[in-house]
């Protein structure tokens, strides 16, 4: 016989229920709680919540370094847009998740760590009509960074370009909770033995990763970027195309495109690497069986990486928090 469980027979197993992950999971904010929590077993949603039975909800990823968070208004804005794309109401305005975001990082107390934003339709009923979500919810997450191998930078990494189809219209332009393309397109590439995958879309031309953003330095000696609209429009990648400028006046680059990339451009390429907030600028040596760079790293993917890692600490884009 299954037993019946009551709220005391789940508090008793608490510790049974941890896992050596859980060590990584620093403080929780969740609007349906009304604050925020530290203990692992306490960081939970709703299992009729939209986000988690239909994945309706938006999300956003912010680096915190040092105690600066990196651009945290780049990724709120994003955040709104997503959220306006699929008439979700955010249950906070932009100050209001600031200071929620200020908040749980600090009670996280770790001065380099990752924040992670999830705004949902809220909880009800288990249906799929939008309506019966009494309230959208946000719920906010501090955990340590997992930051990738050391050798992913000095050595660089393997992608193939995966076979999941490219998300279609608007869901392309959404940051959602939906991410089992996403999921299939990591699967794929640790089967093939790569470390990541990329998209084509529809007329084979370059367009992302499953979490990540890629770039190209042309035969040209252009820095050049997919077009934003069929991929998600990337902070890091825009950021990026700010910082480069000073390589553009100093003749290390010809100009910063954002254009159409066949594939046959890539391979040409110069150099490939791929971009985002967690990984900043990866350099890859590998591209769906074509070797980039002579197997080797280049100079402007480590330049790009500089240019982020001293931006992090610019009041222009950051926040001192801690």
């Amino acid at each position: 016989m299954i037993k019946v469980l009551n709220e005391r027979d789940i508090i008793a197993k608490k510790d049974d229920l941890l896992m050596p992950y859980h060590a990584n999971y620093l403080a929780m904010f969740s609007s349906i709680l009304g604050g925020i929590v530290k203990e692992p077993m306490f960081m939970t949603i709703p299992i009729d919540d939209h986000m988690v039975h239909r994945g309706d909800g938006v999300f956003e990823v912010i680096k915190c370094q040092s105690g600066w968070l990196y651009q945290m208004d780049a990724h709120l804005k994003r955040l709104e847009r997503s959220a306006k794309i699929i008439d979700l109401k955010l249950p906070l305005s932009c100050d209001g998740i600031k200071e929620v975001v200020r908040e749980t990082v600090k009670a996280g107390g770790e001065r380099d760590c990752i924040v992670r934003i999830f705004v949902s339709r809220g909880p009800g009923g288990f249906g799929i009509n939008p309506f019966e979500c009494i309230k959208s919810q946000i719920y906010v997450i501090v955990t340590r960074p997992n930051n990738p191998p050391l050798q992913y930078y000095t050595e660089g990494v393997k992608i193939i370009i995966s076979k999941v189809p490219i998300k279609p219209g608007i869901f392309a332009q959404v940051k959602s909770c939906n991410y089992l393309p996403n999921v299939m397109m990591k699967k794929e590439a640790i089967e093939s033995g790569a470390h990541y995958a990329v998209l084509l879309d529809e007329n084979g031309f370059l367009a992302e990763g499953s979490t990540e953003s890629i770039g190209i330095l042309s035969d040209d000696n252009c820095l050049k970027f997919p077009k934003f609209g069929r991929v998600l429009k990337s902070i890091t990648v825009s950021r990026v195309a700010t910082l480069a400028k000073s390589l553009v006046r100093q003749g290390v680059l010809k100009d910063i495109v954002f254009a159409d990339i066949p594939v046959e451009e890539v391979y040409r390429a110069k150099e490939v690497f791929l971009l985002g907030t967690t990984i900043d600028v990866l350099p890859v040596i590998w591209f769906e069986g074509k070797e980039i760079g002579h197997g080797r790293p280049g100079p402007v993917a480590k330049t790009l990486k500089m240019l982020i890692e001293k931006d992090i600490f610019c009041k222009e884009v950051s926040e001192r928090i801690l």
